[in-house]
């Protein structure tokens, strides 16, 4: 009578199923394998990580959770011995991601170079504690990395590992030696808060260059406001930024046939007959409409274009100004005294001469003839001394066009700097720390409430934040070293069920098929003591753990 051992049973690994059936489709116990990784898979993964940095610093959604967590996934199957094995589906999407990037960047990047000071600039905010998350991920790698390292033979292997895991280790270790951050200063070095200067009043809460807008930037109690005057036709000063009025009035509606036409080609009588408020309600450019109360909505929805004169009486007893002015047309009737028209409004208004900062250079010296108590003021980045031979003592530039250092130099020869647009909160904190005088924000009521810098650090306490830190990491690296080394060095990861069957991927169904019956047969006939004797599926590459108790019952009736 033939004597049947019961087969192996293996419990389910759900974790593992999950793992690796996301990452490369291998959803069956017998599609798994502890073998090594080819090269060419090995090549995937470097692929793969080189996007996931790629789009780390580009894409801050969307697409980077998908190569982050193929990425995840790649670094767990690294974590438990498997074979990583990316589906043909993921490395077509990681192909199209990696060229998308690369191709995105290489095209904005000719197009945004503001955009890329702006990196710079938020990396003085997130230096320091970047260094300190790059450091623990790092750290945390060397699990894996110290892994292994010691489960593999060849010695150029892991001197190749070890060579550039240390050199990226290094590197982090000695990154604080280039980091350079205003707000690394002792707190008794910090200047005074910056100024805020409305930006075309208060955009965020009323609809930009209106009376709505310059009151709600009154009631804020800030320090100025910038706004951008035009002419009319008829030669009256109102306040328009964009050259036509599509953007920010009705006039499709109420001019159709004008409505191209440059702003300052509209009699006052015309321009008064527009809605300048329903495009803010509709548009809701800065996502604060819906915030509105009842009564602003319905302000804001019946304003209309407002005079350069309106928009004095409401800030002259309050807050200094800062005036921009448009081009007008070579056919306009007032091309050529229009800056005339505009000084006696500014002067028939009665606010103070040194509450208006002047902006344009076109007849700089018949203002400073007419008006000398105007601050003049440059929209063009200059040294200190053709700033005081031009008689100007204040820049208006945008942030990413001065550096600390400049800032420094400015306010050394007593001449200031007003930074625009200067929206959030981390970048005033950056832009304090560095000593500048005022800023130009479109959201004034929210830094307002800024009462000091998000972080400021004493350079002794980075330094000690920064040496202790690398301590700990080596410490940390050293130790997880030695132990996976003694834990995995003497150990051969040769048993049935390492051993799987990495074969029977790369084979046909009726291969696996034939295979299994011999197992079945095999053990039937000869009674399988114990998982050494599988010889015969150890030799093809297989495991008896893929035979189900319907194949072993099938066999025995195909003997019988």
């Amino acid at each position: 009578m033939v004597k049947h051992q019961p087969l192996q049973y293996y419990e389910p690994q759900l974790c593992l199923s999950c793992l690796t059936g996301i990452y490369g489709c291998r959803w069956k116990r017998y599609q798994r394998s502890h073998d090594d990784t080819t090269k060419w898979e090995r090549l995937w993964f470097l692929i793969l990580t080189s996007s996931f940095f790629l789009t780390l610093v580009w894409f801050y959604f969307w697409w980077e959770v998908l190569v982050t967590t193929r990425w995840i996934l790649a670094l767990c199957h690294i974590a438990v011995g498997q074979q990583m094995n990316l589906h043909w589906l993921h490395k077509i999407g990681l192909m199209t991601t990696l060229i998308t990037t690369v191709v995105t960047m290489s095209s904005i990047a000719q197009l945004w170079d503001d955009e890329w000071e702006m990196v710079f600039i938020s990396l003085q905010a997130t230096a320091p504690f970047l260094h300190i998350g790059a450091l623990a991920a790092v750290t945390a790698l060397s699990w894996l990395i110290a892994g292994q390292f010691a489960r593999m033979e060849k010695a150029t292997a892991q001197m190749l590992m070890f060579t550039a895991y240390l050199a990226v280790v290094v590197a982090l270790y000695l990154v604080p030696l280039t980091i350079s951050s205003p707000c690394i200063m002792e707190k008794k070095a910090l200047g005074p808060k910056p100024a805020i200067i409305g930006h075309r009043g208060a955009p965020m809460l009323a609809p930009e260059n209106t009376l709505m807008s310059f009151q709600k930037a009154v009631e804020q109690k800030i320090y100025g406001v910038q706004a951008d005057v035009v002419l009319s036709y008829d030669g009256v000063p109102f306040l328009m930024h964009d050259k036509t009025l599509r953007r920010t009035t009705n006039v499709e509606e109420v001019f159709p046939e004008l409505a191209y036409e440059h702003s300052s080609m509209f009699n006052w009588t015309d321009l008064e007959k527009l809605n300048a408020g329903e495009w803010f309600l509709q548009n809701d450019p800065f996502w604060t409409a819906g915030s509105l109360s009842r009564s602003d909505y319905l302000e804001a929805a019946n304003q209309s274009v407002c005079k350069l004169a309106d928009m004095l009486e409401v800030v002259k007893d309050n807050a200094s100004v800062i005036l921009n002015f448009q081009e007008l047309p070579l056919a306009h009737p007032y091309y050529s005294t229009y800056i005339n028209v505009t000084l006696e409004t500014i002067l028939a208004s009665g606010i103070r001469q040194q509450a208006v900062m002047w902006l344009p250079d076109a007849e700089r010296q018949l203002v400073k003839r007419i008006a000398p108590g105007f601050q003049q003021t440059s929209g063009l980045k200059l040294d200190t001394r053709r700033m005081k031979e031009k008689g100007i003592v204040k820049l208006n530039l945008r942030y990413t066009k001065v550096t600390n250092e400049d800032v420094r130099d400015y306010a050394t020869a007593n001449l200031s700097v007003n930074l625009y647009t200067v929206n959030e909160p981390w970048l005033f904190s950056i832009l304090w720390c560095a000593g500048v005088q005022s800023v130009t924000s479109d959201s004034s009521h929210v830094l307002r409430k800024v009462p000091s810098p998000i972080w400021l650090m004493p350079p002794d306490e980075y330094r000690l934040i920064w040496i202790t830190s690398d301590l700990i990491s080596f410490i940390v690296i050293v130790g997880v070293f030695i132990f996976q080394k003694w834990r995995l060095g003497s150990i051969r990861t040769y048993n049935p069920e390492q051993i799987m069957l990495s074969a029977a991927v790369r084979r046909s169904s009726r291969d696996v098929k034939i295979m299994k019956e011999k197992l079945i047969f095999s053990e039937i006939n000869n009674g399988v003591e114990n998982t050494d004797e599988l010889s015969l599926c150890s030799e093809n590459g297989y495991s008896n753990e893929m035979v189900t108790p319907t194949d072993h019952r099938d066999a025995k009736l195909r003997m019988n």
